[in-house]
């Protein structure tokens, strides 16, 4: 983990339009700065016409920064929170934390709902629209619990002083590019990372892993991987695996392969504490666990009953997990999960390692309470995994997915918005929850699809999946007592799961080109619909309609009776089709439309990534007012990081309307790639539909490619 010292920290400009505002009586509380990515040195002194200045003051229960809002503006961000996207009136806590719910005969199921202050991850971070769609953000550069107050302006109260940095921008986009420069943004994942994704808690033992796989695949049910939860390790001690359930996790690991599965397997931080277990043993001898205050390894109970918890504060701690890590990717995992991370107990329900537990630190981290560390436990964690993830497999792009971090561990983790609940308010919220990360610089995403507790009916899964198929993330899980499976409702949800998904499948050229933008700019791939148009009023509040990048307006119905009222922004004037779905039949299937003026690529499906991204391209064509239209589609090898190393294609097509028909060519091309040998086709989308174009674009290398592959798409009009 690199942190930034503050020896040189003080009041002023850290960077183009970005601000930072120390404490008038800063402290070792206020440092180091954990969401920076670099040292947040000054650089120039405030300019007179700085406009958002927060006001310090200290109270009795500790510090607060204020900042006032003109009328007009909208509050949205905070990382992830349930409810609505619009925050303003909202109260929220950055701590992470698992909710539970008691039910009437004393069991504990997890659950949050719209009063929920607090959940996995920690985003001390406001993103502000104004009215006439200028923006700003608001940092509150601390790891310490904090209340962030939006009904009135914007107010952060924490126990410990804490700097404010504030960024501006003409644009809310251009604000969240500005936050992830500062942060860090997400390295590009495997192909097979975007594919779907089945789980559930848990399949066991590996027979039924296989039989999942069989089953996928003799259904014809698009998907790329399944995930191993915690019923394969021996009693529940991480590193280990069930000598009954999985005696060879190689072999199955092998059998997924061989049928174009990859698996995730889930690693949780807690250490049993047991006389023999050499994980256990290892971690006494060299001191890698949280302490108690009078020095004893803090023991809480989770799964595997008492368990110790490492300290990711120090390096050492850090490379013996890493070494573990390794050890464990001998068995071919493919991706890692990393859960209770927060870190969480099991029992009781709903308690948290104390605060007042000591971390050691090492080399760039202070010694400090877990008060200070408890915030970015996860992403520590998450960082030792990528870290020994990228030794092992120096030619692979690792994948995780942790419920636990802090602003900027997107860097080396993707999330999902924790044990969701089987229910209607929590569909919508899948929705909100992932433009609300996406805001707050975390564009890889998702629910999981159905709920986690409890059992979806029918037509709620399949109203999810229709949904979640066109989320960044797209991963269905549920609990121990539940089944969610694309078949576990009958022949109808599963028909319309497998539509679903052959949508995202199609989908993916165009989502693998969002997902570089996101690297390249920090821009999510997910957009709130005001994206279209930041100063329209109407626009501010729509949370169940979203943008998929620029080119695609996303309107699922996600409310019981299907009777919800969109905000669409103007310019999204022609829907489109991708597998024959009609949504005007099924609601499950959300409205795509397409921009006008936007060229969105297109793949030929499959039954796993490697299948889509494989096939011919086609390129939906819809021109503006004026009769033009652009788009762009990025291409590398799906793994690896010869992309890093201009490795890569990056295509700008564009049309324009002629008296013959429609012009579609390669305007530019940048990358050493050599473009893959597949067809590529022109689909015109017009008032009245779509039209294909006979014959095919043929596209050469090179870093231009001005005038290649012209090709007349279509006679007669261009609507």
């Amino acid at each position: 983990m690199k942190v930034v010292s503050a020896h040189t920290q003080k009041t002023g400009l850290i960077a183009e339009r970005v601000a930072r505002f120390e404490p008038p009586e800063p402290t070792e509380a206020t440092r180091p700065s954990f969401a920076a990515r670099q040292a947040p040195a000054t650089t120039s002194p405030l300019p007179d016409d700085w406009r958002v200045r927060p006001r310090f003051r200290s109270v009795s229960d500790g510090f607060q920064a204020s900042i006032a809002t003109d009328g007009g503006t909208s509050l949205y961000g905070t990382g992830e929170v349930p409810g609505a996207l619009e925050r303003n009136g909202a109260v929220n806590e950055v701590w992470a934390s698992q909710p539970f719910r008691i039910e009437e005969d004393g069991t504990a199921v997890p659950n949050y709902d719209e009063v929920t202050k607090s959940l996995y991850q920690a985003h001390p971070w406001v993103l502000a629209v104004r009215k006439d769609g200028t923006s700003f953000g608001a940092l509150a550069d601390t790891t310490y619990r904090l209340e962030i107050d939006l009904r009135d302006g914007i107010r952060f109260a924490s126990a410990q002083p804490f700097s404010v940095i504030v960024i501006e921008g003409e644009s809310p986009q251009t604000v969240v590019e500005r936050l992830t420069s500062l942060t860090g943004r997400i390295a590009l994942p495997p192909h097979w990372a975007l594919g779907y994704h089945q789980c559930r808690f848990s399949y066991y033992p590996d027979a039924k892993v296989r039989a999942l796989a069989d089953e996928l695949r003799r259904r014809a049910i698009p998907c790329d991987t399944i995930w191993i939860d915690i019923h394969y390790m021996d009693a529940y001690k991480v590193f280990t695996f069930d000598p009954e359930r999985f005696p060879d996790p190689d072999a199955t690991a092998a059998y997924l392969h061989a049928r174009g599965f990859r698996s995730v397997w889930i690693l949780d931080p807690a250490i049993k504490a047991e006389a023999g277990y050499s994980v256990y043993e290892e971690g006494l001898a060299d001191d890698h666990f949280v302490r108690e205050p009078h020095g004893q390894p803090y023991l809480g109970t989770t799964w595997p009953g008492e368990a110790a918890f490492p300290d990711f504060t120090r390096p050492e701690t850090r490379a013996w997990w890493g070494d573990h890590v390794r050890e464990f990717l001998e068995h071919d995992a493919d991706g890692l999960w990393l859960d209770l991370n927060e870190p969480a107990l099991i029992l009781p329900p709903g308690a948290e390692l104390p605060e007042n537990l000591a971390h050691a630190g090492g080399g760039e981290l202070p010694p400090g309470p877990h008060a200070k560390y408890h915030n970015v436990y996860g992403m520590l964690m998450a960082e030792a995994t990528y870290d020994a993830v990228r030794e092992a497999r120096p030619d692979q792009r690792p994948f995780i997915l942790s419920r636990s971090n802090y602003l900027g561990g997107d860097r080396c983790a993707a999330t999902w918005t924790g044990d969701n609940v089987s229910s209607w308010s929590h569909l919508p919220w899948s929705v909100s929850m992932i433009l609300n990360l996406g805001l707050s610089g975390q564009p890889f995403c998702g629910p999981d699809i159905g709920g986690f507790a409890g059992t979806a009916s029918p037509d709620l899964f399949a109203r999810w999946i229709g949904v979640g198929a066109l989320l960044p993330f797209s991963r269905t899980h549920t609990g121990i007592k539940s089944v969610q499976e694309p078949w576990s409702f009958g022949a109808g949800v599963e028909a319309i799961a497998r539509t679903s998904l052959e949508r995202r499948y199609r989908l993916l050229p165009y989502l693998y080109t969002l997902f570089r933008d996101a690297a390249e700019t920090g821009l999510p791939i997910a957009r709130p619909v005001f994206f279209a148009n930041p100063a329209d009023p109407r626009l501010r509040a729509e949370d169940h309609a979203f943008l998929l990048g620029d080119g695609l307006l996303v309107g699922p119905q996600m409310t019981p009776r299907g009777d919800h009222d969109f905000e669409f922004p103007s310019g999204f004037s022609r829907e489109v089709t991708l597998v024959g779905e009609d949504p005007s039949t099924e609601p499950a299937f959300p409205v795509l439309r397409i921009r006008d003026g936007a060229i969105v690529p297109l793949g030929a499906g499959g039954q796993n990534t490697e299948e889509a991204f494989s096939g011919p391209i086609t390129l939906l064509v819809s021109l503006d007012a004026e009769g033009y239209a652009v788009g762009h589609l990025y291409e590398d090898a799906g793994d690896g990081f010869d992309h890093i190393d201009e490795g890569y294609l990056l295509t700008t097509f564009r049309a324009r309307k002629r008296a013959e028909g429609v012009e579609v060519w390669v305007s530019h091309q940048e990358g050493r790639r050599v473009p893959a040998n597949r067809e590529t086709y022109v689909e015109l989308c017009t008032d009245r539909g779509t039209v294909r174009a006979a014959g095919s674009l043929t596209r050469g290398a090179g870093p231009s490619a001005e005038g290649q592959g012209k090709i007349l798409a279509i006679a007669g009009e261009a609507q």
